[in-house]
């Protein structure tokens, strides 16, 4: 396994780090895998699809029939290791966000006092609406308990 920056994983205890370890390896790319697609099947675009990159792969994929891709591609192939390490860089950002929770990284905020009918979010503390299911705010699951739905007499 390449070696991870430790930023991604410092705020993390042991089982969160195994855990990050776990998806990470599961999502990350291989520089050379990449290269050697962008050399072979690159007029294609595989590579692209291989990055995730579908819309450029499917660009490739219509004009493949001209040539153009493939003379492209090889030139590509010198810049994959560093698309590939930038794509690993940001799966690990987003598996370290993910584990560590975003309402960690909002500052807190006071909580002012809602109208009647409004609820909060109870990771960020964002007024939403109380049909809702998500935070727009945040995204975090909006639990609703039989109390909070009923109105005030």
């Amino acid at each position: 396994m390449y070696p991870i920056d430790p930023n991604y994983t410092a705020n993390m205890n042991d089982h969160q780090r195994a855990w990050f370890f776990a998806e990470y390896q599961r999502a990350r790319k291989d520089e050379v895998i990449g290269v050697l697609l962008a050399i072979f099947l690159g007029g294609l675009g595989i590579h692209h699809f291989y990055l995730r990159r579908d819309g450029l792969g499917i660009v490739y994929l219509v004009f493949s029939w001209t040539g153009i891709p493939m003379v492209i591609a090889w030139v590509e192939a010198f810049f994959m290791p560093s698309r590939v390490r930038q794509y690993n860089a940001m799966q690990a950002m987003y598996i370290s966000s993910q584990i560590l929770g975003a309402p960690q990284l909002i500052p807190a905020q006071p909580i002012a006092s809602a109208p009647a009918g409004t609820a909060r979010c109870n990771a960020c503390g964002a007024q939403v609406d109380p049909t809702a299911t998500f935070c727009t705010h945040c995204g975090a699951a909006i639990t609703h308990s039989a109390l909070s739905s009923q109105p005030a007499l």
